[in-house]
């Protein structure tokens, strides 16, 4: 069910130029990002943040990863993962002050005064979490220091004036990132708490740092770029890598098997809003492009045709469910295939059986 817009921003989204819908997320933010704010003397039309977004997208920028890896609720777990994200020392840490952590003195120096803060927070529960994991990461290739300057800059902006934190940057991975551990109760005596719109405002606000230092990096939401499904979570890619087929894999292709043995493999009304959504989506490219083609500069013309470029080179609209049952068929064909092969060997075997017959 999608969620009811209140009547102011109902009123906003009615300012922004279609375009914009495909970039919309489906979360309530607390407040308009730059490229959600339209035009006050001429409405509906692109702003310059707005067209640099637009390009952007089609242009495939890289996506920033911002991911809450876990909380720590114990001081014995926080401290093991102060000395993964360390490798027991090995490497330095940074702390909101702009400190730096070296060595295992300098770990157990930060692991004894988190300790002893949450030795004297009386209203944590037994259950409340200590601390917040988040990685920031970027693909491979992506310059690292650049990387790790924005992470600071991100961390600071979102965390330093409420919250405790300490980032490690990782290069031993093709990919650069950054491990940032965020005390979750804040100077304030609140606890810190995330949700979908504040991850997805993390996403910007970290792809915006990279960007202004030289670094192309986006962060739009998934059925902006034409993809349905989810990313798997690290723990299943793991066991597919090691050739263990996960719990998640299993179960999704009983039910899969199951809805074929009983005559139910039709859509799910979630993947009729899914399908229904992304040709929205994707028709919205190809009709601006026709706008932009139409007002005539070489400029929006090229953009027109990175737009049709960009639609066209989608991937088809395939849920998992979907991916599955296409696996299914594939393998019912093939066997059928095998198996007629097989026949027809056994067939030729016995003609060729009963011709030396005849010959004795």
């Amino acid at each position: 069910m999608s969620r009811r817009r209140s009547p102011r921003e109902a009123d906003l989204f009615a300012e922004l130029p279609p375009i914009s819908y495909v970039w919309q997320t489906p979360i309530r933010r607390p407040r308009p990002a730059e490229w959600d704010i339209p035009d006050g003397a001429r409405s509906g039309r692109l702003t310059p943040a707005m067209r640099a977004k637009l390009e952007r997208i089609v242009k495939r920028a890289p996506e920033v990863m911002v991911k809450i890896t876990g909380r720590t609720k114990s001081v014995e777990h926080l401290k093991s993962h102060f000395e993964y994200i360390t490798r027991n020392g090995e490497l330095a840490g940074e702390t909101e002050q702009g400190a730096l952590l070296v060595g295992r003195v300098g770990l157990k120096d930060l692991q004894s005064r988190w300790a002893d803060d949450a030795a004297l927070d009386n209203r944590r529960r037994r259950d409340g979490s200590l601390s917040v994991n988040v990685i920031l990461s970027m693909p491979a290739g992506t310059d690292a220091a650049a990387v790790k300057d924005a992470a600071r800059a991100f961390a600071i902006e979102t965390f330093g004036e409420n919250h405790d934190f300490v980032f490690v940057q990782h290069l031993e991975d093709k990919h650069p990132h950054i491990h940032l551990t965020v005390r979750s109760l804040g100077y304030n005596g609140r606890r810190l708490n995330p949700r979908k719109a504040d991850l997805q405002i993390w996403r910007e606000r970290f792809a915006g740092e990279l960007r202004l230092r030289g670094i192309e990096a986006e962060a739009t939401p998934r059925r902006a770029r034409g993809k349905v499904r989810k990313a798997d979570r690290g723990a299943v890619l793991a066991l597919r890598k090691r050739g263990i087929s996960p719990l998640v894999d299993r179960r999704a292709r009983e039910e899969v098997l199951r809805a074929a043995r009983d005559g139910k493999s039709g859509a799910r009304p979630w993947e009729e809003k899914i399908q229904s959504r992304q040709k929205a989506i994707r028709q919205t490219y190809l009709r601006f492009a026709e706008e932009l083609e139409a007002a005539g500069s070489s400029s929006d013309k090229a953009l027109a045709r990175q737009m049709r470029e960009f639609v066209r080179d989608m991937p088809t609209i395939e849920t998992r469910r979907h991916a599955l049952r296409r696996e299914l068929a594939d393998f019912v064909k093939n066997r059928q295939r095998q198996r007629g092969a097989e026949r027809k060997e056994d067939s030729g075997g016995h003609d060729k059986l009963r011709d030396g017959d005849r010959e004795k």
